[in-house]
């Protein structure tokens, strides 16, 4: 940012050393036990943001419960286990493995999806959690699969354009490896996105702990995948005692407290939108 440019937490109405914190939870309406610790998180306050997998089984049920929660779609592309599986909603055969759901590896995508046909996918995700109800506030993409290749970033930032909604967006450090200056494009399209994205697995304690001690002035989303716990997701999803262990992150009063010491203010996307929009 250049000497004389206006910051994104002052274009927000903050100061120019301001530190806002987006606490996004993905894979809404992956399971039902995903669906339970999402929106526990979002009304307890704890959480700000979430994003919807529409392909899934359980987003309909995600639909039911939403009551106006900050919520963007979570473009998906990949269905990555072995026994649950999801499949594209426009039924587009390139976007088909030999197992009746999407592939189970974002290489497998680049490999044979038709772009086309990724951008049908992606519209009619985006017009479906629309339809549900959802006052849709950003977009994200499952796995990185629209982020991370050139062609595939043409359709996640054609998105944006055509439904005027921030991206998430990968940090700027990553240009160099990625290959193209996906942080410019979209800037001279008028998106607008968070300064600092920070790369959470799936069972974030440890680096969220890490980023809150030394967080940066700006905008910053971090991320969880929280579930509570069930049979439901311990036969479905290899990496569920992580995803419980999110969820009880969230429901920790040290969690609060993390934030509070660290001198943050939680924001959501619904404020980065307004802006955009503006």
């Amino acid at each position: 940012m250049g000497p004389n440019e206006i910051s994104l937490a002052e274009r927000l109405g903050h100061g120019p050393n301001a530190k806002l914190l987006i606490v996004n939870c993905d894979d809404l309406g992956s399971s039902r036990s995903s669906n339970s610790s999402v929106y526990t998180a979002l009304r307890r306050g704890t959480a700000s943001s979430a994003t919807l997998m529409v392909p899934c089984p359980w987003a309909r049920d995600a639909a039911r419960m939403y009551m106006g929660e900050d919520i963007g779609v979570h473009l998906t592309l990949t269905s990555e286990w072995d026994t649950y599986r999801w499949a594209p909603i426009t039924h587009s055969p390139s976007l088909l493995d030999g197992d009746g759901g999407f592939p189970r590896t974002i290489e497998d995508v680049w490999d044979h999806a038709d772009v086309d046909e990724v951008r049908k996918e992606c519209r009619a995700q985006i017009e479906r959690a629309i339809l549900w109800g959802f006052d849709v506030t950003h977009l994200d993409a499952h796995m990185g699969t629209l982020q991370l290749k050139a062609e595939f970033f043409d359709v996640y930032l054609d998105m944006a354009v055509e439904f005027d909604l921030p991206l998430r967006m990968v940090g700027a450090s990553g240009e160099q490896g990625i290959g193209f200056p996906y942080r410019r494009l979209a800037a001279e399209e008028g998106i607008v996105f968070t300064d600092h994205l920070v790369f959470c697995p799936v069972g974030a304690r440890q680096t969220i702990e890490r980023t809150m001690q030394s967080l940066r002035p700006g905008v910053t989303e971090v991320l969880l995948h929280p579930a509570v716990d069930s049979d439901e997701l311990r036969s479905s999803h290899a990496d569920w005692e992580k995803r419980v262990d999110d969820d009880a992150l969230l429901r920790e009063n040290s969690f609060q407290k993390m934030i509070e010491e660290s001198g943050a203010q939680l924001i959501s996307y619904r404020a980065l939108r307004a802006l955009q929009r503006s």
